[in-house]
């Protein structure tokens, strides 16, 4: 007798409820989750919820020629990207408009006021040795025995009185006139206080005098200005540097550790910004306060520690170097010892204050000087109209879709709605977490998204239910239908969603502003497409097929073998086997 002719190898049932609590004890995670961190609604996008629009103007600074250009203003538009998608503005949108304007849309959020204060921040970076500096209110006229009458004897005590007075607030870890904002990295073991002579009752005539803008190589016309310049007066703080080239020497404004204002002479740049590697914000361990660590690059390395070298040979305030950051010191430690490799920015900083300062050395300086020309406040009306229109369109291909599951497929269309509601309930937390944890906007492209993806998730159900239904117009019952239609179905969901989930991240990669929102909509569903499909249409469907609704074929249920063109013989005519003759017996 032949051996029976062996069928094609079906899939294990499994354990099918296993799979169903999976998936509920993740849509569970994730909706507790959302409720726990206070977040039960995506954050909206610029379109949808409104924000700010900010204008900026691109200037030429004086000895620039043609510095506004196609090339420096798309550098512009990168680095102000890198900007505010750094701070968590995400969906913000930066483009040019016109020869010299670009126009940056901030989207309402807590972030909103961060990235505006940094938007236009040129960011220009300068590490200046301090040749002189005192209190930030313009500097009484000189007496007569100051501009020269006076005896020597006159001239010793002032430089001894302003001496004095510098190292009031002089601390174990910085020179006198150190801001304590910022120190250097291995400042705190090396920097020393300079050398007081009237500290140590020596003889004066070896002791270096403290500079000041009469007796430093600064020109008398800096001398003026400096004399002149009130470090409180905002207006003054802001034009202070103009027109000074990073190989001149110069003045500026910075506050001390109290709070105070105070300018400084400055001499030359030594390093600027391009020679910073990276920059992070971190808590210092000792201090437990936040600071940022620069990285300089190899060349900054060298050029940092020729620097700190020269300096450490000098007398206060001369041993001291200015961290400028656009025109304003923002520390002026003093250097004991020759460093190198990287520096610490620390001192009164927030973590918000220490995030910004380390997000823009990040992301460097803009290559050009931009003014805020105009700033207003974009309504979501607009927006809202088109979310309306967007989501009744989406309502609309919902209900006919469901539609046509109930017509066509009957009861297996109570499997297709409710894997739609677990596919939907899981998109909306994801969507909604995501905001906060990394800054994930819905707009009206990724709405869109959503709205496509519908037709991908019901794709997937379709094919399986089609594989189900050819099996049983092949004579088969349900329960070995489901198993042997599943591994080819499989395959075809995976391939079909691995060629959507491709053109989504290439989409993304290749595109910027709100395209990415649609690309990353339609990535996020096409993962959870496979997701719901495997871990809860399947072993739904597994269990129905359990049930006698199904099983036996009800003309309501969708698999019914009349309705699906399954003849009754050819199903007995498969389960039969040949008869045995007798004599072979």
């Amino acid at each position: 007798m032949a051996a029976p002719k062996k069928g094609r190898r079906q899939s294990a049932p499994g354990k099918p409820g296993r799979s169903l609590v999976f998936i509920l004890i993740a849509l569970v995670a994730l909706t507790g989750g959302m409720f726990l961190s206070g977040n039960t609604t995506p954050r909206l996008g610029i379109d949808l919820a409104g924000g700010t629009s900010i204008t900026l103007q691109a200037k030429n600074e004086p000895g620039q020629k043609n510095a506004i250009n196609p090339t420096n203003m798309n550098t512009a538009v990168s680095i102000i990207n890198n900007r505010v998608n750094g701070l968590g503005v995400s969906e913000a949108e930066v483009q040019t408009q016109g020869a010299d304007n670009i126009i940056v849309n901030i989207p309402k959020g807590t972030n909103e006021k961060q990235a505006r204060e940094q938007v236009g921040t040129t960011a220009q970076l300068y590490f200046r040795p301090v040749l002189a500096v005192a209190p930030g209110e313009p500097t009484p006229e000189p007496s007569a025995s100051s501009s020269g009458k006076g005896t020597d004897k006159d001239k010793d005590k002032a430089t001894e009185k302003g001496e004095d007075k510098a190292t009031s607030s002089s601390t174990p870890t910085a020179t006198p006139t150190s801001q304590g904002r910022a120190v250097t990295d291995g400042l705190k073991a090396d920097a020393t206080p300079s050398p007081k002579s009237s500290d140590k009752g020596g003889d004066k005539d070896k002791a270096a005098p403290t500079p000041t803008p009469s007796t430093d190589p600064a020109t008398a016309a800096l001398q003026k200005k400096f004399t002149a310049l009130d470090c409180t007066d905002k207006a003054q703080r802001g034009k202070v540097g103009d027109g000074i080239k990073p190989s001149e020497q110069t003045i500026a404004c910075g506050k001390n550790n109290a709070g105070q204002w105070e300018k400084y002479v400055l001499g030359p740049a030594e390093l600027n910004g391009k020679d910073v590697d990276d920059a992070k914000a971190t808590i210092n361990q000792q201090s437990g306060a936040w600071v940022v660590n620069m990285d300089f690059t190899g060349g900054g390395s060298k050029k940092f520690a020729k620097t700190t070298s020269k300096l450490s040979q000098q007398q206060s305030p001369m041993n001291q170097f200015a961290i400028v950051l656009d025109g304003e010191v923002a520390s002026a430690p003093s250097v004991g010892t020759t460093l190198s490799a990287n520096a610490e920015i620390s001192g009164s900083f927030t973590q918000e204050s220490a995030q910004d300062l380390a997000n823009i050395l990040s992301y460097g300086a803009l290559p050009l000087t931009f003014h805020e020309q105009s700033v207003t406040t974009v309504s979501p009306a607009l927006g809202g109209e088109q979310l309306h229109a967007g989501l009744i369109a989406g309502a609309i291909g919902l209900a006919l879709v469901i539609i046509y599951l109930v017509v066509y497929y009957r009861g297996l269309s109570l499997i297709a709605i409710a894997s739609l509601l677990v596919s939907a309930a899981l998109t909306y937390a994801l969507m909604t977490l995501l905001g906060p944890a990394i800054q994930f906007t819905l707009n009206l492209p990724a709405v869109c998204g959503a709205i496509v993806a519908i037709g991908i998730t019901a794709d997937s159900f379709i094919v399986f239910f089609e594989r189900v239904r050819d099996e049983v117009r092949e004579g088969r019952t349900l329960r070995p239908a489901v198993e042997r239609a599943w591994p080819r179905a499989r395959r075809t969901i995976l391939v079909s969603d691995f060629v959507s989930f491709l053109a989504a991240a290439v989409l993304f990669v290749v595109t910027v502003g709100k395209v990415q929102g649609f690309a990353f909509t339609l990535g996020l569903t096409t993962l959870l497409d496979v997701v719901v499909v495997f871990f809860f249409t399947k072993p739904l469907m597994t269990l129905m097929a359990r049930k006698p609704f199904f099983a036996n074929g009800h003309k309501w249920s969708g698999l019914d073998p009349k309705r699906l063109g399954a003849k009754p013989p050819l199903r007995r005519t498969r389960r039969t086997t040949a008869p045995v003759d007798p004599k072979e017996a």
